[in-house]
């Protein structure tokens, strides 16, 4: 079991920021997110998206934004749950918590910081007959350990950046490897695109356009896929692995069931320390709501500061907050 002062749901752009707030006051911290990877929609939707909202940088790549947070928390050690989903909630006699992943990994921790985004991310599923037979035997949905497909048959499906960084890193480690897409051109950055169709010159992709994976079979563990083309010509391919990476959609999940108030899927807190009606569990970012909100990740930091001092006061209610300025002591001092 992970033991930890704050068990923060989502390691998002606000969820990290959150642990450089709480680091500063002396709180560990233990990140949960169903992403196999840090950042939340920065990092799996659009990594290479410029922002130009976040104070002293005019201008700065979604992707370097998480990895400068990273840079930033490293001095606190905080620890990490990836690719699994928060599922139960169980207040505990002394009131603190303990939760569970979709995995079976269990946190024990005395304040809960929900800091999911929009919500725990779900993949989107294409209509693909026989699919949801083949989950966990052969189909996934995300790459949560890519020395899986080592040496093993794979076909991907997508057209955005997370197909094509896939491909492309994926090529080198796979027996064979197909990617699938609808068009003929791509959504994902040009630089990406070009690198694989190089690859498919070579021949270390099978890059099959203007066509769709409709059905996949196999005995037990998946076998084929069948390809249609734009002229309703069908094809199969051998494989031992399907992922089709069409995007994540966001969903309230499991978290809507822990008698949080919630108002048009956002969680309600009040703007003095961001708190849920719940006491030790409070709620930062785009995935809370009050009046005047903003859905900005500036806000959210603005929201994991305040957090903060109200998570110290809760879990030390005896001990007399001092706050000291970083510009006077540094990080380290704290």
């Amino acid at each position: 079991m992970v033991s930890t002062d704050i068990c923060i749901i989502g390691a998002g752009p606000v969820g990290l920021f959150a642990v450089f707030e709480a680091g500063l006051l002396k709180m560990r911290c233990h990140l949960v997110d169903a992403l196999p990877q840090v950042g939340g929609q920065l990092s799996e939707i659009y990594p290479k998206k410029p922002i130009y909202d976040i104070p002293g940088y005019p201008e700065i790549l979604a992707g370097e934004l998480v990895d400068k947070l990273m840079k930033q928390i490293e001095p606190f050690k905080p620890t990490y749950t990836l690719g699994e989903r928060l599922e139960g909630l169980e207040k505990q006699d002394d009131g603190s918590f303990k939760l569970t992943t979709s995995d079976g990994t269990e946190i024990h921790c005395k304040v809960v910081v929900i800091a999911g985004g929009l919500g725990c991310f779900e993949p989107r599923k294409p209509e693909v007959t026989g699919l949801e037979d083949f989950e966990g035997k052969g189909i996934a949905y995300i790459v949560k350990d890519p020395e899986l497909f080592r040496n093993k048959r794979l076909v991907l499906a997508g057209g955005g950046d997370s197909a094509l960084d896939w491909a492309i890193h994926l090529s080198e480690i796979t027996e064979e490897l197909a990617l699938v897409h609808r068009n003929e051109t791509f959504r994902g950055a040009p630089d990406s695109a070009e690198k694989v169709f190089e690859l498919a010159k070579t021949g270390k992709i099978k890059l099959i356009l203007n066509s769709n994976v409709v059905k996949v079979s196999g005995n037990g563990h998946l076998k084929t896929v069948t390809i249609t083309n734009n002229n309703n010509e069908n094809s199969e391919l051998a494989t031992d692995y399907f992922i089709p990476l069409f995007g994540l959609t966001p969903k309230l999940g499991p978290i809507a069931d822990w008698g949080l108030n919630i108002d048009k899927n956002a969680i309600l807190v009040n703007t003095e320390d961001y708190a849920t009606n719940v006491p030790g569990i409070f709620a930062i970012g785009d995935i809370n709501t009050y009046a005047g909100k903003l859905k900005l990740i500036l806000c959210g930091f603005h929201e994991a500061a305040l957090m903060s001092q109200a998570a110290f006061k809760f879990i030390y209610p005896n001990q007399k907050l001092s706050f000291k300025y970083t510009t006077v002591n540094g990080v380290n001092a704290f």
